[in-house]
């Protein structure tokens, strides 16, 4: 028989939780990054990235107030927020200049390295043990991936290739450095201070090269704040429930939304070789929910 161990059973339980979070996260980044890539074409991408910041701001006011919670975004670590916000900043600037020179495919592929990054740093920052069954699951995701994807070769050498690298190690620093926070810190205090800074922080140094916002965008702005909260929101708690380890594979389904996002709005259908990829990282996906699972009943059983 195996002794019930409360405390294995809840980690275990967190991580399907925050796979859920993680799963509707995506999907609204997804469609967020969609966006980014449209205004990247009349904007400066360090000005997209403070956009960014502004738009989804009311929301989070908003959604503070109507919880009632304003007392504890201030009871928090300064220097874990700031960090992150910088981090925001650059993630975003980098990424919205990579989807401008790379076609959407090439940009996944190389940002989808953010998931190993974020399981290597697991250990070493948040003392996490990481069970070998995550990394087969990152493994195959990311065979799922070049499958999928098949990234052209001059992509991965190009100035787009090397940003969208760098936003893929900036999101892997914030994600684990937001597991960080969340031990002490509440998802409202998560999501407020670091909108705030990308906001004022990104207005500071995209002044210089500030373009008018064309009127004929105010319906993109809207879409990105709602996307933008609604991701942030999800994976601030995807990230303070599970192991690090354990969410990150799931940010290989963005292929899947990505395909839906192609068929709903360009009318375009994958490949053999895409479904393919997708099958595979799907499939790794679920083998990481159903041990999860099964740890979970094991660890319970009287």
């Amino acid at each position: 028989m195996t002794a019930h161990n409360p405390q294995h059973a809840s980690a275990h339980h967190g991580n399907l939780r925050s796979i859920s979070a993680m799963l509707v996260a995506v999907g609204f980044f997804a469609f967020m990054d969609t966006i980014l890539k449209l205004l990247s074409s009349h904007y400066p991408a360090l000005q997209v990235a403070t956009l960014r910041g502004w738009v989804a701001l009311p929301l989070i006011v908003v959604w503070i107030q109507w919880r009632g919670t304003w007392h504890t975004v201030w009871r928090i670590r300064w220097w874990l927020h700031g960090l992150r916000g910088a981090l925001a900043i650059c993630m975003l600037t980098l990424f919205t200049l990579g989807v401008k020179e790379l076609p959407l495919a090439n940009a996944y592929t190389l940002f989808f390295l953010a998931p190993l990054l974020i399981t290597l740093l697991a250990a070493p920052v948040l003392g996490e043990k990481v069970p070998s069954v995550h990394w087969w699951a990152l493994g195959v995701g990311m065979i799922g991936v070049v499958v999928a994807l098949r990234p052209a070769t001059d992509g991965l050498v190009s100035w787009g290739g090397l940003a969208v690298l760098g936003a893929a190690a900036c999101y892997a620093s914030s994600a684990v450095l937001a597991r960080l926070s969340s031990r002490t810190d509440s998802s409202e205090s998560l999501m407020l201070w670091i909108m705030v800074i990308m906001a004022l922080g990104g207005s500071v140094l995209a002044a210089p090269h500030w373009v008018a916002v064309r009127p004929d965008d105010a319906y993109l702005l809207a879409a990105l704040a709602v996307m933008g909260f609604g991701g942030q929101l999800a994976i601030t708690e995807a990230f303070r429930h599970g192991q690090a380890s354990a969410v990150a594979p799931f940010e290989y389904t963005a292929l899947a939304w990505g395909l839906g996002v192609d068929w709903l709005v360009w009318d375009t259908l994958p490949d053999m070789y895409t479904l393919l990829g997708g099958a595979i990282i799907v499939a790794s996906g679920l083998y990481v929910v159903r041990h999860e699972k099964k740890a979970a009943a094991v660890v319970e059983r009287p």
